[in-house]
C-alpha cells in the first residue's frame, strides 16, 4: 500500500460545538493524518479544553485576530503542509471512520485527478443527499448535484464531477499550489467551484468518491444556507468565476445567457424582498471587473486544455 501523506485542514469560525464533534470523527479515522491544522478564523470558545481532548492526534492550532474568510484561511493552512494531499473539512462535517482512507486510496489510483469529493449526507437526515459534487451550468450557475434528494445507492459510483464541495474534499497539494489555491478575494462561497474550474483549465480532472461518507450540517457558521451573507458572496463570486474562467470563444457564446441569468436573479430576489443585498452583490461584482479581467488574462494564458474539454463537463439543463 502506498505511504500515507495527508494533512487535514479545518477552518472554524464561531463553531466550537461542531468543531468538537468534527475532531472526534477525525481522531477515529482508520488512517492517521500526518497532521491536523485548525485555523481559528476568530470566535472559537473553550478551544483549549477542546484541543486537550484530542491530544492523540497531531493538531496545529492557529488563532487569527480577525475573520479572513474561508478561502484565505485555507490558503494559509496549506502553507503549513508538506504532505502530498490536503483534505479540507468543515467543522460541521462529520466523516465516517474510513473517509480519509477511501479518499487517499482513490487519489493514489487516479493520478490524473487533482481533487476528490465526498458523499455528503444531510446531518439528521442521512437518507438524504447533501451533494455528490459541484455542477457547473453554462450560464455560470453552480449547485451541488443531488442536493436534498434521497440516496440511490445503485447510482453512487466513482465518477467524474466538475469540482468537489470544499466542505469535505481532498486535493493534491502540488496541483492546489500550481493554480494559486483559492482566490482570497472570494472570502467564502463559490471558491471551490472557482478552484475546480482553474484546476480543469490546468489539465486536471475531479472525481466523486462514493465510499468517502460525511454527514454535513451546512451553513452552521454562517447562520444558515439562505442568509444575506451567503446571498451576497455567492452571487458576487458567481460573476467573477464566469469572467475569470470561461475559456476562449465559450466566454462570448455564453456571455449573453450569463447576463440574462444575472438579470433574472436580481428580479427574483427583489420579488423575495432581498433587493438591497442582491443589487449590492452585483454592483460590487461589476466594480471589481477590471481586476477580474487581469486575472482572466493570466488564467487563460496558462490554459492547457481545449474549450471542447471544458464544454463536455458543463451542465446544459437546469435539472438539479
Amino acid at each position: 500500500m502506498p505511504s500515507i501523506s495527508v494533512s487535514v485542514i479545518i477552518v472554524a469560525y464561531k463553531s466550537s460545538p461542531t468543531l468538537h464533534k468534527c475532531l472526534r470523527a477525525v481522531s477515529q479515522q482508520t488512517i492517521e493524518p500526518n497532521n491536523v491544522i485548525v485555523i481559528d478564523n476568530y470566535g472559537l470558545d473553550n478551544i483549549d479544553n477542546i484541543l486537550d481532548q484530542f491530544s492523540s492526534i497531531n493538531i496545529k492550532y492557529i488563532k487569527l485576530n480577525t475573520n479572513i474568510g474561508f478561502a484565505a484561511a485555507n490558503n494559509l493552512a496549506v502553507q503549513f503542509c508538506n504532505t502530498e494531499f490536503v483534505a479540507l473539512l468543515n467543522p460541521d462535517a462529520y466523516p465516517s471512520t474510513d473517509w480519509l482512507a477511501n479518499l487517499v486510496f482513490t487519489a493514489n489510483i487516479n493520478p490524473h485527478a487533482a481533487s476528490f469529493g465526498s458523499l455528503q449526507l444531510i446531518e439528521n437526515r442521512i437518507d438524504t443527499l447533501d451533494g455528490i459534487g459541484d455542477v457547473y451550468h453554462f450560464t455560470g450557475l453552480a449547485w451541488r448535484e443531488g442536493h436534498d434528494r434521497k440516496q440511490l445507492h445503485g447510482n453512487l459510483y466513482v465518477k467524474e464531477i466538475f469540482s468537489p464541495c470544499a466542505a469535505a474534499a481532498l486535493y493534491r497539494r502540488n496541483a492546489f499550489n500550481q493554480v494559486g489555491g483559492f482566490d482570497d478575494n472570494y472570502f467564502c462561497y463559490f471558491e471551490d467551484v472557482d478552484l475546480g474550474f482553474r484546476l480543469r483549465l490546468a489539465g486536471w480532472t475531479s472525481l466523486f468518491v462514493p465510499n468517502a461518507v460525511v454527514k454535513h450540517v451546512g451553513g452552521a457558521s454562517a447562520g444558515g444556507r439562505r442568509t444575506d451573507f451567503s446571498l451576497y458572496y455567492g452571487h458576487r463570486n458567481m460573476v467573477w468565476t464566469f469572467v475569470k474562467n470561461m475559456p476562449g470563444c465559450l466566454f462570448y457564446f455564453f456571455l449573453i445567457p450569463h447576463i440574462i441569468l444575472n438579470i433574472i436573479t436580481i428580479i427574483w430576489f427583489i420579488f423575495k424582498g432581498k433587493g438591497r443585498i442582491i443589487c449590492k452583490s452585483k454592483f460590487h461584482a461589476f466594480l471589481e471587473l477590471p481586476k477580474i479581467f487581469k486575472k482572466r488574462y493570466i488564467i487563460q494564458k496558462e490554459r492547457k486544455v481545449s474549450t471542447i474539454t471544458i464544454l463536455k463537463v458543463m451542465k446544459f439543463a437546469f435539472i438539479r
